[in-house]
């Protein structure tokens, strides 16, 4: 969702547009909420349904890295215009992070 502004000089639209503004962003925040709670109940049957360790390990990574995108996007709002540069710097980080690990299993394992 952009993070536009209402300025038309009447207090009474400005008021509604921010109230309609807000509501639509605390629904979607409700709805990613409701999205990772599910997903972490769906983490818990399948450790609990028995699966091959091998068809664990990787699903509940996956479901991280959602969880993780969802959590960026609505609750740290990366999606509002203006935090292109908080992004870029997570994001560098978050690439640094993945060559490290990605480095030392390398190094581990041959």
């Amino acid at each position: 969702m952009a993070n536009q502004q209402s300025t038309s000089g009447n207090p009474s639209v400005d008021y509604e547009y921010r109230r309609k503004k807000n509501a639509q962003e605390m629904k979607m925040q409700v709805t990613s909420y409701m999205l990772m709670i599910f997903l972490t109940l769906v983490a818990f049957v399948a450790v609990a349904g028995g699966f091959d360790k091998y068809f664990i390990i990787p699903f509940i990574l996956l479901l991280a890295v959602v969880q993780l995108i969802l959590q960026l996007y609505y609750f740290m709002h990366m999606s509002h215009k203006g935090h292109e540069a908080p992004s870029l710097f997570l994001y560098s980080g978050a690439l640094v992070g993945f060559l490290t690990v990605l480095t030392f299993l390398t190094i581990v394992w041959l």
